[in-house]
């Protein structure tokens, strides 16, 4: 399997990565079959394994892995993340200093390593100010506690905010992203791959199957349906009826083309300039051996062109309910004036300043 730069941290890494989210109760409760996932990938020449602490629940994710690995963490770029909530408390969660650097204890312990290569925000917090979040990161880089920092879902005004920062303030930048992309989410070609190709950060993009939908299993009139696990998550992502049918026109092609499903999503996504690799979640080996058939895939002009004219370039069929929304989109009293401010005083003129 060919390999390719991480942005510009010299480190190189192959076109897929083996994405762990599925190992633990919620995917794949067997860690001797998760164990057998993780030698195949190895095996089949996949060198980047990306977990993170809140994946399986009390970190079950990061410890099958870590316990997988004994004998070869050398042959392994290793990627895990912070951020989610990993206790009841208020401050066992977030971006700040004070949870970085126990959350990082937490994960090494679990990996049963000495250093993780790319330790990665697993999403936005606004709340928190990034100079807060990248000192505490830059510590832990001279510490040597890990390789490299990397980001998740940030919006592209947030990347170029980190940048500046870090440039401003002499501290670590961070090197890579990791957004959701795929045939049927296309939206991050508009400002976030050229945001991150400007600034020279890898991207390593999560859920290029669209969540199960780009499998080649969930079709219009076909008897299996989603799991019960996806429906809770993203029940509007797996029940839209425009990504249903647009399923069902990039199949057509796929197979006028000769190739399944699944190999063309991937294929598209590792053929975008920006994108490095692509993250895949198999729950079995069986599925972890049908993706690495399609390694090395490559997809005609013609071919892209006509995936252009069912999703158009820069466009989202439709939101991806679990995919990060800034807080303006989430909370109304972000967008609106309160009653007060809205109020027009007597006599005024209609929409002069009270």
């Amino acid at each position: 399997m060919e390999t390719r730069p991480l942005g510009r941290t010299g480190i190189q890494v192959s076109p897929y990565t083996l994405g762990t989210m599925m190992f633990g109760p919620y995917g794949n409760p067997d860690p001797g079959d998760c164990a057998r996932i993780v030698h195949r990938a190895l095996d089949g020449g996949i060198n980047v394994i990306d977990t993170a602490d809140v994946y399986g629940g009390d970190g079950e994710s990061e410890k099958i892995v870590g316990k997988a690995l004994r004998g070869r963490r050398d042959d392994v770029v290793l990627a895990t993340k912070f951020n989610g909530p990993m206790g009841s408390g208020p401050n066992q969660r977030g971006n700040s200093r004070r949870w970085i650097v126990s959350a990082v204890e937490g994960s090494l312990r679990r990996l049963g390593v000495d250093h993780i290569d790319l330790y990665q925000a697993h999403h936005p917090e606004p709340g928190t100010d990034i100079e807060e979040t990248l000192g505490a990161l830059t510590d832990l880089l001279r510490a040597g506690k890990i390789r490299a920092i990397g980001h998740s879902n940030l919006p592209a005004s947030d990347i170029v905010e980190a940048q500046w920062v870090a440039e401003r303030r002499g501290l670590a930048r961070f090197r890579s992203e990791q957004p959701h992309y795929s045939i049927l989410n296309r939206g991050i070609e508009r400002e976030i791959l050229p945001v991150c190709e400007r600034y020279g950060l890898g991207v390593l993009v999560w859920s290029p199957l669209a969540m199960g939908l780009l499998a080649g299993r969930l079709r219009k009139g076909s008897a299996e349906k989603a799991s019960a696990g996806r429906l809770r998550w993203a029940p509007g992502h797996m029940t839209d009826e425009r990504k249903l049918d647009a399923v069902e026109a990039l199949a057509r092609i796929a197979g006028q083309a000769g190739l399944s499903l699944p190999h063309l999503a991937l294929a598209f996504v590792t053929a975008h300039p920006a994108v490095t690799s692509a993250i895949i979640g198999p729950r079995t080996p069986e599925q972890l051996d049908d993706l690495l058939a399609g390694v090395g895939t490559l997809l005609e002009d013609d071919l892209l062109d006509r995936i252009d004219e069912i999703v158009p370039p820069g466009t989202d069929v439709g939101p991806v309910d679990i995919a990060y929304a800034p807080p303006a989109l989430v909370r109304p009293a972000l967008r609106r004036r309160t009653t007060e401010t809205r109020v027009v005083r007597r006599g005024s003129p209609q929409g002069s300043p009270a």
